[in-house]
């Protein structure tokens, strides 16, 4: 490299002239501007040496191996005047910049934060400013970047449904399935089903390099959509029309490479930190086609004579390296995510402290745009988060579609107006049918066209949210002149295929893309994207940090086997066990088997630890992260150590104090022979956890299976006494093997052999042999192996089935739509409606703004349907229950937890982290108060201390009801808390759900008709009518509902 540096020394003169050609304004730094205008002539010379330097690393680099140039950068690193050899070239107090060259793959964490903190200091601006940048390097050379475009047309989607109680998981409704299968599959059908339409005769384009807005009220279909369109859709829907990627239809390329779905649920595993959640993720979905854009780049700017900006070139390099362990990308993920003061901070779940629920929405996020994926399908990403932070994630996603040409439809609940005005077009859909897809200046246009108004102060988000529904369309309706005549969604959709954005969206469609206008590296042909080497070392390494996270598991195991082996060594002494007759030799059996039976359930802990990771792994597997083989095969190796070292404790603690055969060799076979049985039995858990996939289950079938293994292994019931046709079950048993294998090593030891008894029919056998043939134990050696090679065959057997159960088995739960009775009826309506008139879906409905009363001390439930002529007073529907209206007050508060280990790594000294300080307030009867704050600023920390559900930590301050301290025991009585996290049963229905709380929440006093009564309108008055028969489910199961 001193060669070349001085080579290229000759050259730097005209080298720096060429990039400082060059550069321009939008490349300075924010300090180069002020300074320069400052000081312009004490930082010329400085300046002429920044150039005359970076000229020297550029012409070094060009002198480099091509292998070897990809993978090296010049870093830029702000020195203080005179702190570096040539600090004299520097004004006095200036800044000059030090350019190093550095690998790329072994970029330092500080480096990698330097320079995120210098070229993003203002996340959506610096973003900006340097995604042009990066186009602009492309663009001079003439690389064309690839796009993708997706259309789909005609697309129907519907599901055949139960009504009512028909479709809960009871025994009679499961025996009723099991019927009806039985006899589908004679061609007979007794069931009766509704079909439920979900998505009717959609049509459209989502086109690169625009942003697109999915809208519409709950229900309407917008998840089904965005999972049909990235082909992530339940087989048992039934589908009909087209889908296609640049004219490629979904089964000639992998769908799940080329586009990813970023789900409503957030699946991550609360142990790992956000910043290793997002590298994991990043290294299982590699570089793509990044690198071949960083060669192909390369070899051009070389060809061409040009030099590009050192931050730029750095990074794009930096992107591009496959494998490495902690990318740059993640960094700036993390950036513009707003992720990067929580990098550090584990994930978190329901049983120990982690992120706040806005932060865990956006590690969703940034787990798939880490990655290469530039087709994105995103589901009400700004769930838990405040407008200002959705905005700035919004608005980042906005420059990445514009200047790196992706394709992203975004589906948002309620986007604030400047949000809104982030998204190029918009999509509109409603009850399963789209009423305006095009540009968004034309929205309000089509609506006023139809004679619908968007208020001033009206935010478009809300207005279209709001103007396709019954409930509320009438107060947008324009001329009063004339009379309201509710439109429905059916009608919408026939107006817009006639405006002029709907004629101009149809004449797109009617022209097939051209296949030869896709670039080759748009979408992705093959599932084998990262080599399997690199997903191996991946998947070690994120194992045995989870390994490291739970050592307590382990740590608590060992002590267990050392607590356990005590006991054997006390209850079996040695002093007390003896060789003289059978008797004895029953006695040693009998600590054999205890020693077997205790191994054998050391490997319980995998059940559980396994099932809790499955609706991880299969999120995983759905995005093709990685095949299951690759997850299973770290989980076993890596815990072989683990088993070693139990093994050797348990031995070495009870073998010579109960006095087995006092042989080297016996002693090492026993050893073997019990780390064999805990791998057996390990392997047996995983698979029952795969399997099962629910711990209720697991525990019973889990159970059932273990509890067979043991009546069937030849010591609870001996060989000769089990009925012919169990005696297979004596042979597939593993303890079987195991309990021969033990005994054989301890009884043909010579200490027993050495001795005889007389047998049966009065010939003299030999002690051991005679042991064994009472116990139905083969009395030959070669059973020590034979069970040593069958205990390893049932490990291995065991975890290739655990392997099959990942790769063939789904989540449980049946995909099952459910409407309620009510609802069928009125679907049933409609379609006798629709064939005896074509007008009998226009509605008249006449609504008026309510005006009700409220009391204080009375907790009313109720709406105004008419209004009193005579009098104008409106009658007061529902139902009121007495309360007593209570203040609460709190002065000072203040919380602290435990300092995390991965801070006071990185040198914080404080033992306690503070996340609330001196907080006042009160909050009044009668008054309704809104807890606002930025994602993280503490909402959810704060009403957990004032609802007393803090378990952790330290609390200070005072907090008072009615003036009085409160009590934790008796405020619990009166207070209600509706937390972040939906935590419920998951096997009963919403409306069960509600009637358990009622019966227990509400006084005494209340009569049980009042309070079914009470329930149903707390349901009428959330909406959750038509899901009152629904099973709630678990989040990851398809019986839950959102």
């Amino acid at each position: 490299m001193e060669g070349v540096w001085d080579s290229g020394r000759r050259a730097s003169r005209n080298l720096s002239r060429s990039i400082s050609r060059n550069m321009n304004m939008g490349a300075w730094g924010v300090d180069e501007v002020f300074t320069r205008s400052g000081r312009s002539a004490s930082r010329s010379g400085s300046r002429r040496y920044d150039d005359d330097e970076e000229a020297l690393r550029w012409a070094a680099l060009e002198k480099l191996p091509t292998y070897d140039r990809l993978r090296t950068g010049i870093l830029k690193q702000i020195i203080e005047a005179g702190d570096g050899p040539a600090g004299a070239g520097a004004g006095a107090g200036g800044k000059r910049y030090e350019h190093k060259e550095v690998d790329v793959r072994r970029m330092a964490v500080n480096e990698k934060q330097e320079f995120i903190e210098r070229v993003f200091k203002v996340a959506e601006e610096d973003n900006e400013r340097f995604l042009k940048k990066l186009r602009n390097r492309i663009d001079k050379v003439g690389i064309q970047l690839p796009t993708v475009e997706v259309r789909f047309e005609h697309v129907t989607i519907q599901a055949k449904c139960h009504v009512g109680n028909r479709a809960l998981p009871t025994l009679a409704n499961t025996a009723r399935d099991i019927a009806e299968s039985a006899l589908g599959v004679l061609g007979a059908s007794l069931g009766k089903r509704t079909t439920l339409t979900i998505l009717n005769d959609l049509s459209g384009i989502i086109k690169p390099s625009r942003m697109t807005l999915l809208l519409g009220p709950p229900s309407s279909g917008k998840t089904t959509l965005l999972l049909a369109l990235a082909g992530k859709l339940d087989p048992t829907l039934k589908a009909s029309g087209d889908i296609t990627y640049n004219g490629y239809k979904l089964n000639e390329f992998v769908p799940q490479k080329t586009a990813a779905y970023i789900s409503q649920n957030d699946v991550h595993i609360g142990e790992m930190t956000v910043r290793e959640t997002l590298d994991f993720s990043a290294r299982c979905q590699g570089v793509g086609a990044r690198y071949d854009l960083l060669t192909e780049l390369a070899r051009r700017e070389k060809n061409a004579g040009i030099f590009p900006e050192a931050e730029v070139d750095l990074f794009m390099k930096a992107t591009a390296m496959e494998g490495v362990e902690s990318s740059l990308q993640t960094d700036y993920t993390l950036r513009i995510l707003g992720l990067d003061i929580c990098a550090d901070t584990i994930v978190g779940d329901e049983m120990q402290r982690g992120i706040s629920g806005g932060q865990k929405k956006r590690v969703t996020t940034g787990e798939m745009i880490v990655g290469p994926t530039k087709t994105l399908f995103m589901d009400e990403i700004s769930t838990g988060l405040d407008s200002s932070t959705t905005f700035q994630i919004v608005k980042c996603l906005q420059q990445i579609v514009h200047l790196g040409e992706a394709t992203i439809l975004m589906s948002l609940l309620q986007p604030a107006p400047e949000t809104f005005e982030l998204f190029d077009d918009i999509i509109l859909l409603s009850e399963g049918q789209i009423v305006y897809q095009g540009p968004r200046e034309y929205v309000l246009e089509f609506f006023q066209s139809c004679g619908f108004q968007c208020p001033d102060r009206k935010g478009t988000a809300d207005f279209l949210q709001e103007v396709t529904s019954k409930k509320d369309q009438e107060q947008y309706w324009a001329d009063r002149t004339k009379p309201y005549v509710y439109i429905p969604v059916s009608e919408f959709a026939a107006r817009f295929k006639r405006f002029h954005v709907g004629l101009r969206l149809e004449n797109e469609l009617s022209v097939p893309y051209d296949k030869t206008r896709s670039h080759k590296a748009a979408l992705i042909f093959s599932k084998n994207l990262v080599p399997t080497s690199a997903l191996l070392k991946t998947s070690f390494a994120k194992e045995w940090l989870l390994i490291k996270r739970n050592s307590f598991v382990y740590i608590f195991k060992t002590v267990q086997i050392i607590i356990v082996a005590i006991i054997e060594s006390t209850v079996f002494l040695r002093t007390r066990m003896h060789t003289r007759n059978e008797d004895d030799g029953f006695n040693y059996i009998g600590a054999l088997l205890f020693g077997l039976i205790v191994n054998m359930f050391n490997g319980f802990a995998e059940l559980s630890i396994s099932i809790a990771r499955l609706p991880v792994f299969y999120k995983h597997r759905d995005l093709l992260f990685y095949p299951a083989w690759i997850y299973t095969l770290p989980n076993a190796l890596l815990r072989i150590p683990i088993s070693i070292m139990e093994s050797v404790v348990w031995v070495v603690m009870t073998y010579y104090v109960i006095g087995y055969a006092p042989e080297a060799s016996r002693f090492f076979k026993q050893m073997l022979l019990v780390f064999l049985i805990q791998q057996m039995a390990s392997g047996l858990f995983r698979v029952t956890a795969g399997v099962c996939r629910s711990m209720i289950i697991a525990n019973t079938g889990g159970a059932l299976s273990v509890l067979l293994m043991f009546v069937l292994g030849g010591f609870i019931l001996p060989r000769a006494s089990i009925p012919k046709w169990w005696i297979w079950g004596y042979w597939v048993s593993p303890l079987t093997y195991a309990y021969n294998a033990l005994a054989v090593n301890e009884l043909l030891a010579p200490r027993w052999m050495n001795k005889f008894v007389p047998g049966p029919d009065g010939t003299l056998k030999r002690l051991g042999v005679a042991v064994l043939e009472s116990a139905n134990v083969f009395p030959e050696k070669k059973w020590y192996w034979i069970g040593a090679g069958a205990l390893l065959g049932f490990s291995i057997l065991f975890n290739v089935l655990f392997t099959l159960s990942l790769m063939y088995l789904n989540p449980l739960g049946k995909p099952q739509a459910v409407i309620s009775e009510e609802t069928a009826r009125e679907m049933e309506a409609k379609r006798k409606d629709s064939k005896e008139s074509s007008k009998s879906n226009q509605i008249q409905m006449t609504v008026l703004p309510s005006s009700g009363h409220s009391n204080g001390s009375w907790n009313a439930i109720g709406r105004d349907s008419s209004v009193n002529a005579t009098n104008g007073i409106a009658p007061r529907r529902g139902m009121v229950l007495p309360f007593t209206p209570l203040a609460m007050s709190f002065d000072e508060v203040n919380y602290y937890v435990d300092m995390p280990a991965e801070m006071k790594e990185q040198g914080v000294a404080e033992d306690r982290l503070q996340l609330l300080r001196g907080v006042t307030g009160a909050f009044r009867p009668g008054v309704l108060t809104a807890l606002m704050g930025v994602s993280g600023a503490g909402k959810t920390t704060l009403m957990d201390v004032l609802a007393g559900r803090k378990t952790g930590g330290y609390i200070e301050g005072d907090v008072r009801i009615s003036g009085y301290p409160k009590n934790q025991a008796t405020f619990a009585r009166i207070s209600g808390y509706c937390e972040q996290n939906d935590i419920h049963s998951p096997q009963v229905t919403v409306r069960e759900s509600l009637i358990y709380s009622a019966f227990l929440r509400l006084p005494k006093e209340v009569t049980d008709a009042e309070k079914m009564k009470f329930v149903d309108e707390v349901m009428e008055l959330v909406e959750l009518d038509n899901l009152k028969d629904a099973v709630v489910g678990l989040p990851w199961s398809y019986w839950a509902f959102h």
